[in-house]
């Protein structure tokens, strides 16, 4: 076993299922439930160039607030839509995640098919390879970037030119 290098390949799956089981634990349905109506994002009376500085910060930070799932929303469906766009990193993607899950169901065994043998600790190293490859082809920093800079300007563009709704400006007014 001299010159073998052992990867904690329990380690790596514990994590990868308690990352996923922490995901399933925030309610996706409370985030859904809190979605405000599209008639009521889209409410195109309100929209109007802030008179200043303060007023568009005070917009963003009700509307950052107020549209908060909605907002989480359009930056899901940006997301999706750039690694779609992105071919090399959809299969980056699908080639880590199948290869995590494959190696996780070899339990430890080594893969063997025919006369060809692989220790587990090969085939993450042959994922490691193959994925680091792949992003570099794939360019996922541009992609995130990309990602950013449009959520950036959907989301604040969309806080910053929706007025609040009157009954809040008078609820927060002293008399």
């Amino acid at each position: 076993m001299a010159g073998y290098i052992r990867l904690p390949t329990s380690l790596v799956t514990e994590q990868l299922s308690a990352g996923l089981s922490r995901f399933q634990n925030t309610s996706l349905s409370s985030r859904y439930n809190t979605l405000r109506p599209i008639s009521e994002f889209f409410d195109f009376r309100r929209i109007s160039k802030p008179a200043n500085f303060g007023e568009a910060q005070s917009r963003i930070t009700y509307n950052l607030g107020h549209f908060s799932s909605n907002y989480s929303l359009i930056f899901l469906i940006l997301a999706i839509y750039c690694i779609i766009n992105n071919p090399p990193l959809l299969a980056l993607i699908f080639i880590v995640i199948g290869g995590v899950y494959g190696i996780g169901k070899l339990e430890g065994r080594d893969l063997q098919i025919g006369t060809f043998r692989a220790t587990v600790n090969q085939l993450w190293g042959a994922l490691a390879v193959v994925g680091f490859i792949l992003a570099i082809w794939s360019g996922p920093l541009g992609t995130m970037f990309n990602l950013i800079g449009a959520s950036a300007i959907t989301i604040l563009g969309h806080a910053i030119f929706l007025e609040r709704p009157i009954e809040n400006e008078f609820a927060e007014e002293t008399v």
